[in-house]
């Protein structure tokens, strides 16, 4: 991963991976139901979809999710689902489809009777919580940019181990 040197308004990107050893249509059921995403992260306590109605993510859909972390406290974002082509690429934009605070995206590939199964995270270039931290201390913001993408991936590895999991588990 190159981080060293990121500044914020580079949109700098983290990206993790693994193989699952289920179709990528069970898998796509896991990842673009976003109400079960809390399950599998630390930081995401909570996300609904706006409408308030369960049913397939479309392109456009929003739903609104409730963060916390131990360094920036607890807040509430809404997403823009701006890919979504099953079982391949579903994909939110946050805060602003036009200028996110961040992008997210998962990927699948069928793989070797499974899935690869990749997950993908842009911060910026929009303003976020992230962005405050940097106002206070400008001349950390190449530090606070990476011990954030380092807590990201971290984070990321472990929501695919859980997806992971949770495939193998319901398949079998």
């Amino acid at each position: 991963m190159e981080w060293t040197g990121a500044k914020y308004a580079d949109k700098p990107t983290v990206e993790v991976q693994a193989w699952v050893d289920a179709a990528p249509e069970r898998v796509w059921s896991i990842v673009s139901d976003v109400r079960l995403m809390p399950e599998m992260s630390q930081e995401l306590q909570s996300a609904e979809w706006c409408d308030g109605a369960a049913g397939e993510a479309t392109v456009g859909r929003r739903f609104v999710g409730h963060s916390r972390h131990d360094a920036f406290g607890e807040w509430e974002t809404t997403s823009y689902v701006v890919e979504c082509e099953a079982p391949r690429v579903f994909a939110w934009a946050v805060q602003d489809p036009e200028t996110p605070t961040a992008v997210w995206r998962f990927t699948l590939e069928p793989e070797n009777g499974g899935t690869k199964l990749r997950q993908w995270m842009q911060i910026g270039p929009g303003r976020s919580g992230l962005s405050l931290a940097i106002d206070r201390m400008p001349d950390k913001e190449e530090k606070i940019v990476f011990v954030r993408l380092r807590e990201f991936e971290n984070a990321m590895t472990g929501t695919l181990a859980a997806i992971k999991e949770r495939a193998e588990a319901d398949g079998a």
